[in-house]
């Protein structure tokens, strides 16, 4: 079993979780995800399975789309309900500037990650520096906000959309809104619904999905580029050569098929006219 399977993650488990109990479930050794949801999240997992699993680059480098809850004037260790409060900050908060200060978050940025998230400093996760009390100086990185849009107001929480671009913490995102307006927040509900074109609306439960909900590795690449070779390279391609201008000139990923048009390898682009084999199929 080779391809891509999209799952709708429960709260309360986490992505590691959900692919040792779809492991099970389909009785495959190997599956990897594509980025992870905190526990107290739900929604859009994609997961690759056997030979896709070195894929995983083309579903992580892909924009993001969220719901969720945040909930204002309390500033957690985790940036989620889930954890400490140390900071509190009452203040008036009319919808104008909720509505303004939401506009003013669509933009380019530079953003910290929570000290609660995964990212490794001198080869030591940064959740666990956490655990230990520690605080450490993190790097920022650039972020996208495409999209930030906000309801009403209820009972200091409020419901949200974003779209976003890769790398983004949505954590730090309500963080970030807060400090906007003199205050402290936190998320107290996520749920991903989009991952570049895929939507959670294709996503499968666990308890219903089934090996046929998997997308193969001929769907997925159906649209892209072929290039049919010679049987001399296709053996060189099954090595893992690299191919340059003399086979193609392109900018675009592409895969390489022999005569039978059988599908041999997938390439990306790794600089000008050279292109290296990501999986050979």
């Amino acid at each position: 079993m080779d391809g891509f399977i999209l799952v709708d993650k429960p709260i309360g488990m986490t992505s590691h979780d959900v692919v040792a109990k779809v492991k099970r479930k389909l009785n495959v050794k190997k599956i990897g995800h594509t980025g992870t949801l905190d526990p107290f999240a739900s929604g859009l997992l994609i997961l690759c399975v056997g030979k896709a699993t070195k894929l995983a680059s083309l579903f992580s480098n892909l924009d993001k789309s969220y719901t969720g809850t945040i909930s204002f004037f309390k500033h957690y260790d985790t940036y989620d309900v889930t954890g400490k409060v140390t900071k509190e900050a009452i203040v008036e908060l009319s919808q104008q500037d909720l509505e303004d200060k939401a506009k003013s978050m669509v933009t380019t940025y530079q953003q910290y990650p929570p000290m609660y998230s995964a990212i490794k400093i001198k080869g030591k996760k940064l959740y666990e520096l956490a655990r230990e009390g520690k605080e450490v100086e993190r790097p920022s990185r650039t972020v996208h906000i495409y999209d930030f849009d906000i309801e009403t107001l209820n009972q200091n929480e409020l419901k949200f959309y974003a779209h976003v671009s890769k790398g983004t913490y949505i954590r730090s995102l309500a963080v970030d809104y807060a400090q906007k307006l003199n205050t402290y927040a936190a998320l107290k509900t996520l749920r991903r619904t989009k991952v570049g074109p895929y939507l959670i609306e294709n996503a499968k439960s666990l308890d219903s999905l089934e090996a046929h909900d998997m997308m193969t590795l001929d769907t997925y690449f159906k649209n892209h580029h072929m290039l049919e070779l010679s049987d001399y390279l296709i053996q060189l391609v099954k090595n893992g050569v690299y191919l340059d201008e003399r086979q193609i000139k392109t900018n675009e990923p592409f895969v390489v098929i022999d005569k039978n048009k059988k599908m041999i390898a997938y390439y990306e682009v790794i600089d000008q006219n050279k292109y290296k084999p990501i999986l050979i199929f």
